[in-house]
């Protein structure tokens, strides 16, 4: 095998007589950098995307989330929640309701979800970075209830961030029949009054069907007194969470879901490495196409190391050796080609993360004005893995097939 691996490291960097197959040779390994490039780029992208959209996600979603498995609602006080509430590593616990209502605005109505929160939500995430306009974080008064709705959902109704009228709400009551003749019979009325706050996740299953309010206001306007539809968890600094969860779990029982913030959005982050994988065969395919040139480098070389085979043979090589021998070419061609993109692609999408080289537009247009990259080390291997495998593959049916004709 070193002798093999010797004679073909000699032929890949020597001087040919017939120096197109110089050229040839460079070429296909440059055409297998550059599959190799786009491959840790791509990935790279979805990666960047990927951790942007999960971070909007972490300031509005909470850390581990309780929900029930049959319904929509679950008494908080079931003695299994309250063992998970005496947990040292629970540091906040807070109780919410969403259910979706009829938001109406003077002439404009549509339907939004209403979540309503106790005092100890704001505590779950940074709450205040999401946060815009002059008033007060106040969701109940003695007085009235007030709302928090998400920028385009205040943008859909038409009013500004302190609209003057409140704004009224209307839901099913349950077990309740549609009265035809007089349809709001059946249904629960509430108002909502500005509290001169909007949020933006910049997140649009957030920001156009979202309003914040008060728990109690929530309770009254579903009809579901001392019920909630979540347990938000917020849990202390160090704690690991994914251990912390299986223990939860336990402790609840089947009868409840526990879930992380990922698991909250598992459709969203389904979808992100569906395309990323429909991407990364794409792209495979291409390396499929440069790996050819590798065959041809082959071939070339083949033709014109004939003097060299017989030569070999006269001083008792068999075929097993001269096989071995261009094997060991193609597969520095591969390697070479494929440790060269990896390191290219890699200095791109640090130039890329620290010049925003590839711009998505003018500044302020997206969330992001420069397409966003992280480099991982799991694609790394992968890439790695993949375009040593193709290329592996290729070069030696080549071998096996020019062999016999060539040789």
């Amino acid at each position: 095998m070193k002798l093999a691996y010797y004679i073909a490291r000699r032929y890949l960097f020597a001087p040919k007589k017939h120096r197109a197959v110089n050229v040839i040779s460079a070429l296909s390994a440059c055409g297998v950098a550059l599959a190799t490039v786009a491959l840790v780029c791509t990935l790279s992208v979805f990666n960047g995307f990927q951790e942007m959209v999960a971070g909007f996600f972490t300031a509005f979603d909470p850390e581990l989330k309780i929900t029930v498995r049959r319904g929509k609602t679950f008494d908080p006080a079931d003695s299994c929640l309250l063992a998970v509430r005496h947990l040292p590593q629970v540091a906040v616990w807070s109780e919410t309701l969403e259910e979706n209502a009829l938001v109406r605005y003077r002439d404009r109505q549509l339907t939004a979800t209403v979540k309503g929160v106790d005092g100890a939500w704001r505590q779950l995430a940074s709450v205040d970075s999401l946060l815009y306009g002059a008033g007060e974080w106040v969701l109940q008064d003695s007085v009235a209830s007030y709302a928090v709705p998400g920028v385009e959902l205040l943008s859909e109704l038409g009013c500004g961030i302190a609209f003057v009228d409140p704004l009224e709400l209307y839901a099913p009551r349950p077990g309740a029949r549609i009265n035809v003749a007089n349809p709001y019979a059946g249904l629960r009325h509430g108002y909502l009054h500005s509290s001169g706050l909007i949020f933006i996740v910049n997140q649009q299953e957030y920001d156009a069907h979202y309003i914040i309010t008060s728990l109690d206001f929530a309770r009254r306007l579903f009809g579901q007194p001392g019920r909630v539809s979540a347990i938000e968890l917020r849990l202390a600094p160090g704690t690991d969470t994914d251990r912390t969860k299986q223990r939860i779990q336990a402790l609840v029982g089947p009868d409840y879901l526990v879930q992380d913030r990922y698991e909250q959005q598992a459709d969203v982050f389904r979808i992100m490495e569906s395309e990323k994988l429909i991407a990364y065969l794409f792209l495979t395919f291409i390396l499929i196409m440069a790996c050819f040139n590798v065959v041809g480098s082959l071939s070339m070389l083949m033709l014109e190391k004939r003097d060299d085979v017989r030569t070999l043979r006269n001083l008792g090589a068999d075929a097993r050796l001269v096989s071995r021998i261009f094997r060991c070419e193609g597969g520095l061609i591969v390697v070479c080609g494929a440790a060269a993109g990896i390191l290219l692609g890699w200095l791109l999408c640090l130039a890329q993360q620290q010049f925003g080289l590839i711009r998505l537009g003018n500044a302020g247009e997206f969330v992001t004005d420069a397409f966003p990259v992280s480099v991982q080390a799991g694609d790394i291997a992968v890439v790695f893995a993949t375009v040593t495998v193709v290329g592996g593959v290729a070069v030696w049916q080549a071998v096996r097939y020019l062999g016999r004709r060539l040789l």
